[in-house]
């Protein structure tokens, strides 16, 4: 961070604070990925597949009340399956103004081991679905976090602009998949994500919410001086439970009782950060590997 470029929000804001609901489709029976199991007993897996589907039933609602009383809208990592299974619910996200980007087709097909042309297929799938419901597809997190090197690039070429696939950095960043296009790597979070702090690491809900308002409150302060980007990436399935949406909702109220805050989508973010910052660290960039040559 030490001698970047000031990366400037709109309205000056310190922080670009933006949600990421995980809007997921499981399989009841998914195919056989020697690198990864997607239910950790055997399928069909009853207990692990009824958990999930919590997010269509309830857990779903429940999310997008509470962010619609506050006025923020979502960015949708969205298992594009979804767009066929639970359509009303892909048409309420796009009435309510949220981005649909996409997760890959299930949350239990990886990508590892996956030729270049399986990959290229996940994405034209997605560009298809989502633009049945009148968006373009900007972004991209690859299921489970399983790109390969080339998956990147492939992105690039098939018009994508920002991906989610690392945890990196606090601002954007440019992302060199060849001199024929600009991509953009926008922060996500595996840290502040609700899966990780329920259930890896197996936080009380008031300790969550520790957490996050510490999260916040650290990146709202160095965001006076360089612009930071604050991503809450959370599952409709834990969550959307009863014992923890009012810490949700307290926690936005923390957010929201702060004045310099930008929320955007992702896609805005990407957008906001090529055309204002991408050329200066670009430039930047270089002349620090110069220098280290």
């Amino acid at each position: 961070m030490r001698g970047r470029p000031r990366l400037r929000w709109p309205g000056d804001a310190r922080v670009a604070f933006w949600i990421a609901p995980n809007v997921e489709h499981y399989e009841w029976q998914p195919p056989v990925n020697p690198n990864r199991t997607p239910y950790p007993r055997t399928t069909p897996d009853v207990l692990n597949y009824s958990w999930r589907d919590y997010t269509h039933r309830v857990g779903f609602r429940r999310i997008v009340e509470e962010m619609a009383k506050r006025d923020i809208r979502g960015s949708v990592s969205l298992s594009v399956s979804v767009c066929d299974h639970f359509p009303d619910e892909v048409r309420q996200m796009c009435d309510l103004g949220w981005e649909l980007f996409s997760h890959g087709l299930y949350n239990t097909r990886y990508f590892y081991g996956m030729s270049l042309e399986d990959q290229r297929a996940v994405i034209r799938a997605s560009q298809e679905a989502i633009g049945r419901f009148g968006q373009r597809l900007d972004g991209w997190l690859t299921p489970a976090i399983t790109p390969s090197l080339e998956t990147q690039r492939l992105l690039a070429e098939a018009g994508l602009r920002y991906t989610l696939d690392y945890f990196h950095d606090d601002q954007p960043m440019p992302l060199d998949v060849g001199p024929d296009h600009r991509f953009v790597t926008v922060p996500y979070s595996i840290e502040m994500n609700d899966i990780p702090l329920a259930h890896w690491n197996n936080m009380a809900v008031d300790e969550m919410l520790t957490t996050l308002k510490a999260q916040f409150d650290r990146l709202y302060a160095e965001g006076a001086e360089n612009g930071r980007v604050m991503c809450f990436a959370i599952h409709p399935f834990v969550l959307g439970q009863p014992h923890r949406i009012d810490a949700f909702a307290e926690f936005l109220d923390h957010v929201k009782s702060h004045d310099q805050v930008w929320y955007p989508t992702a896609r805005e973010i990407a957008a906001h950060y090529e055309a204002t910052h991408y050329d200066t660290m670009t430039d930047w960039l270089g002349q620090l590997h110069g220098d280290r040559a």
